[in-house]
């Protein structure tokens, strides 16, 4: 059974009021009641619809993961340390001065930037932390991607510019590269049973981030590795490169293309390497857990997590 789909008052009360926001900007930008304002939501006024979307697409409100992995990978959830992966490698830009400006492997503004060239998306969502009210920006022209690079690993709002911005006629096939909770966002979104007014069938491509508790906010967040996102990327101890998890069939198509125009390099990564990886996530789902524990006051209560009891037991245990 789906878990229960509330509205903005119960959203203000079991997440915003409890601190327990990840800013993702999933809720912001399909009503006039929340908005983005220096670093938090802010509830405006009083909404009484009693389902919201804005509930429905939270990542900190209950969430059942096999169905929003089968939403997105057509399979149940799979609780093991970096989530569902077809292949794990070694990635970077075949240009040296791409990964000159972005400073380490550039994968992201490679594999982006082909996927507006070769038209597999149309436009794509990239955190802008130009001002001191970081937000996202939609970008249609490749050659711009990587004046924005540096701002992959900032915490901004950027699902309001999806909801903004698949309502318009000129986007069809919008990519977004996304931190994790932002990736479980919108899968959520793919999930939910709402009435689709978001438009979340433009969704062409997740790009996920690594990421580690960049708030205070984030310290429930059980996520390293970007799980709901296509195509997975991130940092772990290697100069120079990116590890690349490919996660569904979507991804798969990008980087073998990718890898087929020279766009990218790949080699395969050590299991030395991979066990690090392994490591790492795990490190942060314990943190995770124990945070969550606190907030709770309960072990067996996972706060927002819904899975079925053996695949419960696997993520707690690490498995």
């Amino acid at each position: 059974m789906s878990p229960e789909i509330k509205g903005c008052q119960q959203l203000r009360a079991e997440v915003i009021d409890r601190d327990l926001c990840s800013l993702c900007g999933a809720c912001v930008g399909m009503c006039p009641y929340l908005v983005a304002y220096k670093g938090r939501v802010v509830a405006l006024d009083d909404c009484n619809v009693s389902q919201g979307r804005c509930y429905a697409f939270c990542p900190r409100t209950a969430t059942d993961l096999d169905l929003v992995s089968d939403a997105v990978f057509g399979a149940s959830y799979d609780p093991s340390p970096v989530g569902r992966a077809k292949e794990v490698m070694m990635a970077r830009a075949a240009d040296e001065g791409i990964r000159s400006r972005v400073g380490d492997g550039g994968a992201v503004s490679a594999l982006v930037s082909f996927a507006l060239e070769q038209g597999i998306i149309d436009s794509v969502v990239l955190t802008d932390s130009s001002d001191d009210n970081p937000g996202g920006v939609l970008l249609r022209e490749p050659r711009r991607v990587i004046d924005y690079a540096r701002s992959k690993n900032i915490v901004a709002p950027i699902l309001a510019a999806f909801n903004r911005e698949a309502g318009k006629d000129e986007a069809q096939k919008i990519g977004v590269v996304t931190l994790p909770c932002q990736a479980l966002a919108l899968a959520k979104m793919r999930a939910s049973p709402l009435e689709n007014r978001n438009n979340i069938d433009k969704l062409a491509l997740v790009v996920g981030l690594f990421c580690r508790f960049l708030r205070r906010e984030c310290v429930v967040c059980l996520d390293l590795t970007g799980e709901f996102a296509d195509i997975s990327v991130g940092v772990e101890g290697l100069p120079d490169w990116n590890i690349l998890i490919i996660r569904s069939s979507r991804g798969q198509e990008l980087v073998d293309a990718a890898r087929a125009r020279g766009v990218i390099e790949v080699e395969a990564l050590s299991e030395e390497n991979l066990d690090r990886l392994r490591e790492a996530s795990l490190r942060k789902r314990k943190t995770g857990l124990g945070n969550i524990a606190k907030v709770t006051g309960s072990e067996d209560d996972l706060l927002y997590v819904v899975l079925a009891t053996e695949a419960r037991k696997k993520l707690v245990a690490g498995q």
